[in-house]
């Protein structure tokens, strides 16, 4: 795999995204944004890779494109979605079947309520509760996991890291999402055929969550 060139990785990675609809933030065998970017395979933490600063420098303008969200979605990793698959991101998160809820602990679907009431909460701004209660980033994981709500990193005023969570309805809303929702049965497999594109060149199929 050649090495992009470094004005164009954005472009690239960006139009390899649009082309699949899906892409990983890294994987060792699938097409991701480090493999793209360092013009091979990245194995193990891609910090340690040389070009690490322009992995990430792509990953964040990436994830601040108007057309990008992401979500742990493939291989339970951090998949980059672009926006033509997100009617059926949303009809898959907001369907709340069994294979969602069932692994969920009480605390994270209580988390849960409160997010869905509320449309939009962060994750240091969740009070510790009861004595005992896991912390927020513990369930907010869990809930990411189901595809229940979407996720986004943020920097807090204090400079710490932090969760927003929101409420699909509240994120399709935010967005500006026309048209909804598709149906479930739609939604897995368009999102299918996608992980199945991913994976056609190394004629690896990554895994989705409802069929871990």
């Amino acid at each position: 795999m050649e090495r992009l060139l470094k004005g164009d990785d954005h472009e690239l990675v960006l139009a390899k995204l649009k082309e699949l609809g899906l892409l990983l933030l890294t994987d060792a065998k699938l097409p991701s944004v480090a493999g793209l970017v360092a013009g091979e395979p990245v194995r193990g933490s891609w910090w340690a890779h040389p070009d690490a600063h322009a992995i990430f420098g792509v990953g964040e303008t990436l994830s601040e494109h108007p057309d990008v969200t992401t979500a742990k979605l493939l291989a339970g990793k951090v998949t980059f979605v672009h926006r033509k698959l997100w009617p059926a991101l949303v009809g898959v998160g907001a369907a709340k079947e069994p294979w969602q809820l069932a692994p969920v602990s009480e605390d994270a679907r209580s988390l849960l309520e409160w997010v869905e009431r509320e449309g939009a909460i962060r994750t240091d701004r969740v009070p510790s509760g009861r004595e005992g209660r896991r912390k927020s980033g513990e369930m907010a994981r869990e809930l990411e996991k189901g595809l229940l709500l979407h996720s986004e990193e943020i920097h807090t005023e204090s400079g710490a890291h932090a969760k927003s969570l929101e409420s699909w309805e509240h994120w399709m809303e935010r967005v500006g999402l026309v048209g909804g929702r598709l149906d479930v049965k739609e939604s897995k497999a368009r999102l299918e055929d996608a992980a199945r594109a991913v994976g056609a060149a190394t004629k690896v199929f990554p895994r989705l969550p409802w069929r871990s």
